[in-house]
Parts: structure tokens; C-alpha cells; sequence
């Protein structure tokens, strides 16, 4: 579907470039994170892919097609953009917003009415968005990324800022599009949201990637699973762990034998600790 080979992108006309020979492969209906930092690069990527930044360096294939050899209105009619600060036209309601971005499509849009209901805001689809909250905003932003029903949807921060029961719909809809087929490339530094949407990841720190798989992989690849034991000891309930490889494994079972244990847990590591142990850096 989407291939991205050896990208380069300067802000300034020298050689400290916000990205560096980044290459990767999204499949046709994947979810693809990136995955870093503030300033790691992630939004510089996307806005290259999405067409908002010039490609001064690599290429970019879609379809079997060179991006550079795509006229930018057919491109543009096919992806939809969800940033993560949204830029909705304050005077207009939250409806009309959706309605003037829709006479802007060359091909079938989805009822405006329909979006707004499927992100919770119908009840104020009439009232102008200059009065919207910060997280309506973001929903009505999110709104019109899907408005023109994309082949490819680009999502940057997609639940930030939002509470959890709106994050939630927020992600229920993402997955809902992916099965419905759209590929998704989706920017963010919530590695728990990643964990939970994407068929795989790419680790991106100072513009360079550091490693691309499935979460699961990287976990596998990486991690160190444990076992938590929970036992009593005076009538107060403790908790130790153990890894899960060569010694560990005996010294699990040797402690079960000799302790009044109450329960057992199983565990993985986080996809974040998984970034911190690679990269070496914190996310922010």
C-alpha cells in the first residue's frame, strides 16, 4: 500500500535534518504507529506522507505509484488528516464546518449529521464551534479527517487530552475504519493506545527509527515476563517477583512449595518500558 523509502527532511537549508533516512512499509488496512518523543520526528513524517511538507528527499510509493507523480487533488481526495490540534472555522457551527469541507471532495462524503453523532457532538451540531470545548474541538477535528471516507487516514494524537469514555469511542471508530479497510498511519507518544490499535509500530527518536515489529514482537523480542506471587507471611499478604527464564524459573517454583501463597500473576512488560530499554529515552 504505502511504502517510504530513505526520507529526508531539513527545516533549514543545512544538514541537521528533523528526519533522517527513514524507510518502512504499511500494508493495505494496517494500523501503523509511530511511535516517540516530543520532536522525534513523528508529525515531520506524517506531514511528508499526507502531502503538507515537501519530499526533498527519498520516495514515496502508494499503489505501485510514485507520490511524486500523483496529482495532488486525486492524493488529496483520498486521505483524510486528523491533527492533533484542531483548526475548525470558529464562526460556523459545528455542522456547517463539516458541510463546507464536504463540498471541497471530488467523491462521496459521509453524512455530516452521521459524524457528529458518532463522536458525540449532535446535540451540538448547531452551535458555533467557537464555543466548543477544547476536547469538542478535537472531536469535531477528528470529525472532518473522516469526512471524505479516505483510503488513507493519517492520525496524530488521536485521544489526546480527551477523557476516557471519548477516547474510547475514539478508538472503537478507528477500529471500526480499519475493518471497513482504510489504512491508518497513526502518530503518537501514548505508547498504551498503541499497544491496543496497531498491527505494528516503528520507534522513531531524533529523526531516526530504531526498531519496527508488531508490539507483541517487541515485547517478546525484548522483554522479560514475570510472575508476581502474592503470600502470607504473619497474617500480611507480600508480593514477590520472578522472571521467567533460566533460574528464575526454579527459584518460582521452589518458593511456591515453602510459602502460603494466595495468588499468582502472570505479566509482560509495557510497550513504553520496551521503548525506554531500546532508545534509551523517556517519553514526554
Amino acid at each position: 500500500m504505502i511504502d517510504v523509502k530513505n526520507i529526508y527532511y531539513a527545516y533549514h537549508q543545512d544538514d541537521k535534518y528533523a528526519v533522517k533516512d527513514v524507510s518502512f512499509h504499511i500494508e493495505s488496512g494496517e494500523i501503523f504507529g509511530f511511535l516517540g518523543p516530543s520532536g522525534a520526528g513523528k508529525s515531520t513524517t506524517q506531514g511528508i506522507l499526507a502531502g503538507l511538507l515537501e519530499l526533498q528527499k527519498g520516495e514515496i510509493v502508494i499503489d505501485g505509484q510514485s507520490r511524486k507523480g500523483m496529482p495532488d487533488k486525486a492524493f488529496f481526495n483520498r486521505i483524510g488528516v486528523g491533527f492533533e490540534i484542531p483548526n475548525v472555522y470558529k464562526k460556523l457551527t459545528g455542522l456547517d464546518n463539516l458541510k463546507f469541507h464536504a463540498r471541497l471532495y471530488d467523491r462521496e462524503t459521509e453524512d455530516p449529521m452521521k459524524i457528529l453523532d458518532w463522536v458525540g457532538l449532535a446535540d451540538s451540531a448547531k452551535i458555533k464551534a467557537g464555543s466548543y470545548s477544547k476536547g469538542m474541538k478535537q472531536r469535531l477535528g477528528f470529525a472532518r479527517s473522516m469526512l471524505n471516507k479516505p483510503d488513507i487516514w493519517f492520525l496524530d494524537e488521536p485521544t489526546m487530552g480527551l477523557d476516557p469514555n471519548t477516547a474510547n469511542s475514539i478508538k472503537k471508530l478507528v477500529k471500526r475504519k480499519q475493518a471497513e479497510g482504510t489504512t491508518i498511519f497513526l502518530t503518537t507518544h501514548n505508547m498504551f493506545v498503541a499497544d491496543e490499535l496497531c498491527d505494528r509500530v516503528g520507534f522513531i527518536v531524533d529523526g531516526k527509527i530504531e526498531a519496527l515489529d508488531t508490539p507483541k514482537n517487541l515485547k517478546l523480542k525484548y522483554g522479560q515476563p514475570s510472575v508476581t506471587v502474592e503470600h502470607l507471611v504473619d497474617g500480611v499478604l507480600k508480593a514477590e517477583t520472578f522472571g521467567m527464564a533460566g533460574d528464575d524459573k526454579a527459584k518460582l517454583q521452589d518458593f511456591i512449595g515453602k510459602h502460603d501463597v494466595k495468588t499468582i500473576h502472570s505479566g509482560e512488560p509495557s510497550l513504553e518500558e520496551i521503548f525506554v530499554k531500546l532508545t534509551g529515552r523517556v517519553l514526554e
